[in-house]
């Protein structure tokens, strides 16, 4: 493979040398401020809701593999070390230490964190800080309409409370997301709801105790208003946890939305994708505003991330495709994200160019495309992003 492919030569995988510029990871999550006990933190290796099977652990997975292939040589610790002894010396570093080595390793230069899940989770400038980047806001949709809920006395209110909730978070987020995908399912009537369907749906959801919002009308609601700012919309496609059903979680079942949103203005970014990544794929070359992300795939593929990676090739448009982790709860999961990208891209581009079906210079230029360049059209970053000192949770370019 020649040298001056992206991903090649020292420090691939672990943010130095290969040639790319620093990462824009256009989804992420915050990381655990508090050290996970063994349970916990092998929880966070699978999309499972449940304990591993009896006599079995999520250690013996493909992103297992990759964090004790990956992670221990940047706490001190030899390439595929126990898990045992790398949870000891996790503990022995304690998790402020081990975030701040385990992020700054990453070679990603600015986070996109979706600030929606609970839990005691850096936000986005902390995440930042540890990992000596930027960091911006994406806010998810769905927990904005739960929190705009609490404390409303009736329909009316909420539905003008959330236009303004939105409007208002449309000055500071990069970008919206929905998670329809888990509340419903993707064929969504790409129709915005009419006012009065919509003052019917919120009163029953607010007379029931505002619980999780399922209902498909006020989700579709919820997009109409994120598209009618124009900031990018990202949306859950493809795999997660036993919340959704698979087959409803298709991005070819966002095709009539996709086709109603094509004249707005508001890019639609398809998260993850796989196992359905060649619909996203034929939908982002078809489509001007759509585009779709490698996130969570290429961490749970392992050695196979290249082939997934070629898959996603076939038909994208190489300005249509994203680099993100979608790492959650875990810094590892940063490191084992970034290091198999950078590792598939180079097996990917480096077979290749060395078939003479590319050049080496376009090899570079698509690579540094899906690494940051897209990222940073698609959301208006410029191309020197640093923290400033009034930084708030949403994080500033200067």
């Amino acid at each position: 493979m020649p040298e001056d492919v992206p991903g090649n030569g020292p420090g691939s995988g672990t943010g130095s040398g290969d040639g790319l510029p620093p990462l824009v990871d256009h989804h992420c999550h915050g990381v655990l401020r508090h050290a996970p006990d063994p349970g916990t933190f092998a929880a966070f290796l699978t999309e499972s809701d449940r304990p591993p099977a009896a006599g079995t652990t999520f250690f013996d997975t493909q992103a297992g593999f990759a964090v004790r292939r990956w992670c221990p040589p940047l706490l001190d610790l030899p390439v595929h070390c126990p898990p045992d002894r790398y949870l000891a010396r996790r503990r022995e570093l304690g998790p402020d230490e081990t975030r701040r080595r385990l992020l700054r390793a990453t070679g990603i230069g600015t986070y996109l964190l979706d600030t929606g899940l609970p839990g005691d989770l850096t936000g986005p400038a902390e995440t930042a800080a540890d990992g000596g980047g930027a960091g911006f806001e994406v806010v998810r949709l769905e927990t904005l309409a739960e929190r705009t809920a609490a404390g409303v006395r009736d329909a009316e209110e909420f539905t003008d409370a959330l236009a303004r909730a939105v409007r208002d978070a449309a000055r500071t987020a990069v970008a919206f997301k929905t998670v329809a995908a888990y509340r419903h399912g993707l064929a969504l009537d790409p129709t915005p709801p009419a006012p009065g369907a919509v003052h019917t749906a919120a009163g029953s959801w607010l007379a029931a105790g505002a619980p999780r919002l399922t209902d498909p009308v006020l989700l579709r609601h919820l997009v109409q208003l994120a598209v009618a700012t124009g900031r990018p919309l990202q949306l859950h496609t493809g795999f997660g946890d036993p919340d959704l059903r698979l087959d409803h979680a298709d991005p070819a079942l966002l095709t009539d939305l996709v086709r109603a949103t094509a004249d707005t203005g508001t890019d639609l970014v398809l998260l993850h994708c796989y196992p359905y990544h060649r619909q996203a794929a034929y939908l982002a070359s078809v489509f001007p505003h759509v585009y779709a992300d490698i996130g969570l795939t290429l961490t749970h593929t392992g050695p196979r991330a290249a082939a997934v990676l070629a898959e996603f090739l076939e038909l994208a448009p190489f300005g249509k495709l994203l680099f993100s982790t979608d790492a959650y709860g875990l810094p590892e999961l940063y490191v084992v994200g970034s290091a198999l990208f950078r590792t598939a891209l180079a097996t990917v581009l480096g077979d290749w160019t060395a078939s003479g079906a590319w050049s080496a210079e376009d090899a570079r230029r698509v690579g540094a495309m899906i690494a940051a360049d897209n990222a940073r059209r698609v959301y208006g970053l410029p191309d020197s992003c640093q923290p400033t000192p009034d930084s708030g949770a949403d994080g500033t370019c200067g």
